[in-house]
């Protein structure tokens, strides 16, 4: 497909995909907050985060320290860092599914409520453009088109991505409900069998008292 084709999908889809999160946390000691991404396998990601300073021009209180881990919905580690300020990583998706940031702050008293910003990019977001251009001596104009036929490329990925996901719940639920009717068939044979019982013990028992 040529790039003015690329260009023109793009303005009949009318959107792109959202690959880019800016967040402002607010984290009170002594507590923990994380947010998840869902990423698919083999997909960059980028993320940096710093803790603002209530007092500008001066440093920042030990009390405004943090920890943040980053980790793979296996329980992977991508990302360690204990009492810092601030960090960033970068890692590639060795699996796919919810990567989780975690941002802890330890207890002080008096409590303090700590202001952390944190930008995390995936997929074709996570990619340095700037660094693209150089070193390919790409125009302005260029390196749009190109970062719309990477932007294609991500969403036509994604679609089979979530088409395969809908196929293993698909799968899920056809296994749940083959399940669910051999349990009830089940729990039907156990209460014919309890009827049954509890008419031979009525049976015997009015025989016993010469009532039949």
């Amino acid at each position: 497909m040529s790039r003015l084709g690329f260009v023109v999908l793009i303005l009949g889809l009318g959107f792109l995909s959202p690959l880019a999160q800016s967040l402002r946390l607010d984290l009170e000691s002594g507590h923990t907050k994380c947010i998840a991404e869902d990423i698919k396998s083999n997909s960059m990601s980028v993320g940096k985060y710093s803790v603002v300073n209530p007092n500008e021009g001066h440093p920042l209180p030990d009390s405004h320290k943090i920890t943040a881990r980053v980790t793979s919905a296996y329980g992977n580690s991508y990302h360690n860092g204990d009492h810092v300020e601030s960090g960033q990583f970068a890692f590639t998706a060795a699996e796919a599914g919810d990567y989780v940031t975690c941002f802890y702050a330890p207890d002080h008293k008096p409590p303090v409520t700590l202001t952390i910003e944190f930008e995390w990019k995936t997929g074709v977001a996570a990619k340095d453009w700037s660094n693209v251009a150089k070193k390919g001596n790409i125009d302005a104009m260029e390196i749009e088109l190109k970062k719309l036929e990477d932007t294609i490329r991500s969403i036509h990925d994604e679609m089979f991505y979530l088409r395969s996901r809908e196929e293993e719940m698909q799968e899920l639920n056809r296994s749940t409900n083959s399940r669910m009717a051999w349990l009830g068939f089940l729990s039907l044979l156990i209460c014919l069998s309890v009827a049954g019982l509890q008419l031979w013990h009525l049976k015997t028992f009015f025989e016993r008292k010469k009532l039949l």
